[in-house]
């Protein structure tokens, strides 16, 4: 029995250890830190990937005092539940409403709090895409350059080579990065998987350029279309996304919490298609700037360019430069695991909804939008 034993370890260090040489050659964590990744739920995968913090303004903004009751019952998936149900069957950690500048209704599930500090996932593409305007805005890039003038080391000498700014802010791209999440260990090697995990994302698009359709042609779901735009981002600034964002908009906004952003390894680079880290109230203080007509952080005609579908993805909703658009006039930072940062000028209202929903409830989006959209409308 103890050789057994002895046997059963010896063979189970040697494939760890070979295991540990194939995550280093594929730029992967090490396999039992890749293991707690893929089991973790959603709001505790921020604590296992190395991060950039984003600094709290110096001064933070205060938000005015208001009172609402939610809705007694909702519509939602075909049945009429009551709002406490709702919160309960969509995995609810945060639901906060902000009318006109007030918050009117602020709770927390789950142990959260007012200061805990949530994932959003793909919220982090509207960020990103706030600091692409900035740029924009500044003369530094125009939406018709390519990807390769600015980061020619990647240039593949194929249709990759004419992927333009534009392309990839409108999901246009191209590049063949299936955003098809995995469920469980079996999905870990998919592409999206190892961009997500990896520990150099550089090293990741070097070997990822092979092009799925000419760019311009198909509009896509594709998170490496983002990762890209933060790539573009780093090297016009010289910073990293981090450092710009806090300067530009963080700070400007006046969030009142650190944030962070999960990056690829320690003072490396950001994953600018996800991994944004913050409390309700801070992606509130975005939101609310968004239906601002007199933004501290973003201009008037990024404000039209992002309030602008330019396409149409999942669930038949439109899609520009990194927001969604299930409804006319409403404006949608949307993140996987049931994230939610809705924006309705017309309504003055703002609405997040930050959730621990698993990977294959990511269709449920289009269930949670009217009940959303209900609230938003109320009064």
């Amino acid at each position: 029995m103890i050789k057994l034993i002895r046997k059963i370890l010896v063979v189970i260090l040697v494939i760890y250890v070979a295991l540990f040489g194939l995550t280093k050659v594929i730029r992967y964590p090490e396999p039992i830190a890749a293991i707690k990744l893929g089991l973790a739920p959603a709001s505790k995968t921020p604590d296992l990937m190395p991060a950039h913090t984003i600094k709290a303004a110096t001064t933070p903004a205060t938000w005015k005092s208001g009172s609402e009751e939610m809705p007694a019952n909702v519509s939602f998936d075909g049945q009429t539940i009551t709002f406490d149900q709702f919160i309960a069957a969509t995995n609810t950690n945060a639901f906060l409403v902000i009318r006109d500048g007030a918050i009117t209704f602020e709770k927390y599930y789950n142990g959260m709090g007012a200061t805990t500090r949530l994932p959003s996932y793909s919220v982090a593409k509207t960020m990103t895409s706030l600091m692409i305007g900035k740029l924009i805005d500044a003369g530094k890039i125009k939406e018709s350059d390519t990807f390769v003038s600015i980061l020619p080391v990647f240039k593949a000498g194929t249709s990759f080579d004419k992927v333009t700014i534009k392309d990839l802010l409108d999901m246009k791209g191209g590049v063949g990065v299936s955003d098809n999440y995995p469920t469980g260990p079996s999905g870990w090697g998919v592409a999206i998987a190892q961009m997500y995990a990896s520990t150099d994302v550089d090293w990741f698009l070097m070997h990822n350029r092979k092009m799925k359709e000419d760019p311009g042609t198909f509009a896509e779901y594709r998170s490496v279309d983002t990762q890209m735009l933060g790539m573009i981002i780093k090297k016009v600034t010289g910073q990293s996304l981090v450092d710009f964002y806090s300067q530009n908009i963080w700070q400007v906004a006046g969030a009142a919490n650190d944030a962070t952003w999960n990056v690829d390894r320690v003072g490396g680079t950001e994953k600018a298609f996800c991994c944004f880290n913050a409390t309700a109230r801070d992606y509130a203080r975005i939101g609310y700037e968004l239906i601002n007509p007199s933004s501290k952080i973003i201009s008037a005609a990024w404000l039209s360019r992002i309030s602008t579908p330019a396409v149409t993805l999942d669930y038949g909703w439109g899609y520009g430069a990194q927001v969604w658009h299930p409804y006319p006039g409403i404006n949608l930072m949307l993140g996987l695991h049931g994230q939610f940062v809705w924006m309705d000028p017309a309504h003055k209202t703002v609405i997040v909804k930050l959730s621990d929903e698993p990977t294959s409830a990511d269709g449920k989006s289009a269930k949670v939008a009217p009940v959303l959209k209900s609230i938003s409308e109320k009064n």
